[in-house]
């Protein structure tokens, strides 16, 4: 069985969420809802190792969300400027023996199994990554730089999710190139590095990133009916 550490990105501030408080500290059925983020993973994936990468002005108010809750924090990293920058610093701390490297959105509380373990086998079935996407389902349009808009087909479009699961040499690699700003997901960078072609598994409707205050709402009914386990 291969050894794994998953990255769990939160050290965004949230400002599309409209909140003083950063999403991913925002309540979720009592408690922060990255709490749920990562008690999920753990319940998936027991023997993986977790690294939390945080905001440094975040630190201290989340080990106090955890005390209040006696929940028990990952190991956490100093995130960046950039999303780019929180993963390789997390990188720096994922030991030399782990071989497969997922990183995770901190506001996607609803991850099950399913998506979990098919990004892993996929990397362990020989992929450089994996990630996990699902069929778009609204009508797309492409503005050009006129301001005219385009049909697009939707039919070969996907929408990305994450865990995103990589090689975990190849991936501490990649992060090593340096950062461009075209860089928007970790698959990204790793296309870039040449690690490529990456695998593209079956993603889930129910694993939404909590972007807007409604997103809550909408994540506490999922819970409710999408077990980890599945």
């Amino acid at each position: 069985m291969s050894s794994v550490c998953h990255i769990v990105v939160a050290a965004g501030s949230g400002t599309r969420f409209g909140s003083a408080l950063p999403k991913q500290f925002c309540d979720l059925n009592g408690r922060p809802l990255l709490m749920t983020t990562i008690e999920r993973l753990r319940y998936i994936t027991p023997e993986a190792r977790i690294i939390l990468v945080l905001s440094g002005e975040c630190v201290s108010m989340w080990q106090e969300m955890c005390a209040s809750h006696s929940f028990l924090s990952p190991e956490i990293v100093e995130g960046g400027n950039t999303r780019w920058q929180s993963v390789c610093n997390a990188l720096q701390s994922v030991p030399y023996d782990v071989d497969v490297v997922t990183v995770h959105d901190g506001a996607r509380p609803v991850v099950t199994r399913s998506v979990v373990d098919a990004v892993i086998k996929a990397v362990e079935n020989g992929a450089h990554g994996a990630i996990p996407a699902v069929a778009v389902t609204d009508s797309l349009r492409m503005v050009d730089d006129s301001g005219m808009s385009h049909a697009v087909d939707r039919s070969v479009m996907r929408a990305v999710q994450t865990p995103q699961a990589f090689r975990a040499q190849e991936l501490i690699k990649a992060y090593a190139v340096g950062y461009r700003p075209e860089f928007t997901d970790d698959a990204s960078v790793m296309e870039y590095a040449g690690f490529a072609p990456l695998h593209i598994v079956d993603g889930s409707p129910a694993n939404i990133k909590v972007t807007h205050p409604f997103d809550l709402a909408v994540a506490a009914m999922l819970l409710d009916v999408t077990p980890a386990s599945h």
